[in-house]
């Protein structure tokens, strides 16, 4: 099992920058794949970066790609999002989520956090 627990959410002007931290305990096997995601109100959850435990497979999605960098300390038992040059659209509650299985942006993670809000205004 994993727990999983965000920070580093908040308000910011659009072209600001936050970054979003996730600590991660529990069995590490459970955490070998990790990702952010996120849901704006009336909207479905999506996959925003994923990456492999050592870092050697890394994705973002196309809405956030040039802006936004996923990386992890497993030192620190940490994941992060660098969030760059925000835009209102990038408005949502973002998710950390961790499981042992290759699922890329599928919702199909064992393992989710229970949130942080990033807002962004024009």
């Amino acid at each position: 099992q994993v727990q999983l627990v965000e920070s580093g959410g908040g308000s910011v002007q659009a072209g600001g920058s936050l970054r979003l931290s996730c600590v991660f305990t529990g069995n590490s096997r459970d955490a070998y794949w990790m990702a952010w995601f996120r849901q704006a109100p009336g909207k479905e959850r999506e996959g925003v970066a994923l990456i492999e435990w050592d870092g050697g497979v890394i994705s973002h999605a196309n809405s956030v790609k040039g802006r936004f960098t996923i990386s992890r300390d497993n030192a620190k038992n940490t994941l992060y999002l660098q969030m760059d040059s925000l835009k209102p659209e990038d408005t949502a509650m973002y998710y950390c989520a961790a499981d042992s299985r290759v699922l890329a942006f599928s919702t199909e993670y064992r393992y989710w956090g229970q949130g942080t809000q990033v807002t962004v205004s024009p």
